[in-house]
This record gives C-alpha cells, sequence and structure tokens, in this order.
C-alpha cells in the first residue's frame, strides 16, 4: 500500500511542477459581440471578416466587428534554488530529516527475553506418548 501512495504522490507532483512551469495563453475570438473561438497555446479562428470591406468602414469610425482577446499567464522560468538563503526554519527541518533518514538504517535492539539463559526442564518421560494424545 505504502509504495503505490508514494507513486500516486511523485505523479501528483511530477503534474504540478509540470503546471507550474508552462506558460498558458488563452486566445478568444468575438465577432459582433458573440464568441467564436477559444483557443489554447495557439491562435484562435477568426470568423472571415478581419480585413473585408464591413471591417474598413467600422474602422474609419473607430471600432471594429471583429474583437480579439488573449489572456497570458507566464510560467515560472526561476527553478534554481538558491542554498545561501535557507532560514531557520528550513535548516531545523533539513536536520530532522536527515536524522530520521540516518536512523532508519541503525539495527534494531533485540527485546530481552529473561529466560533465555536457562536450559528447559529436563523430561523423564514423554506425556504426550504416554496419554496417548497425538495431534492430527
Amino acid at each position: 500500500m505504502k509504495p503505490m501512495i508514494q507513486k500516486i504522490l511523485a505523479m501528483v507532483m511530477a503534474f504540478f511542477m509540470l503546471v507550474s512551469t508552462v506558460s498558458w495563453t488563452i486566445e478568444k475570438h468575438y465577432c459582433f459581440g458573440s464568441l467564436v473561438d477559444i483557443a489554447f497555446f495557439h491562435e484562435a479562428d477568426t470568423c472571415g471578416m478581419d480585413m473585408g470591406l464591413v471591417d474598413a468602414i467600422f474602422d474609419k469610425r473607430g471600432n471594429s466587428c471583429c474583437d480579439h482577446e488573449v489572456i497570458t499567464i507566464p510560467g515560472q522560468d526561476d527553478l534554481k534554488i538558491s542554498y545561501h538563503d535557507i532560514d531557520l526554519g528550513q535548516q531545523l527541518f533539513l536536520v530532522a530529516y536527515a536524522a530520521y533518514y540516518i536512523s532508519q538504517f541503525q539495527p534494531k535492539a533485540q527485546p530481552l527475553v529473561p529466560h533465555a539463559d536457562y536450559p528447559p526442564p529436563i523430561l523423564v518421560k514423554d506425556i504426550t506418548i504416554l496419554d496417548q494424545v497425538f495431534l492430527i
């Protein structure tokens, strides 16, 4: 069960790392106020009226029939860890983690058995054979 949880946790962490480092771009194209296309990572398809006669007429007045909206979410570029900026809390965590990790490889103490040095009693007669009691 523990290796399965570790694998799932590793995959989730890898997914979050991928999502946080990739830049996301969402483009939307509106024509006459209605949404025509939404595109992720590439340009949105237009309605085909971008440079036509109608568009040229609307441009003289200062507005257009088509509108293009771009939303960009930048990814994380700085992934290097500077070990010179570790504060006291992080140092305490690293020391505790290292001590716990090293203690995993120490041999376990055997439990004390008080009667281990004493021999078992000497059997004069085998009582199970005398009483004819056998395990089947």
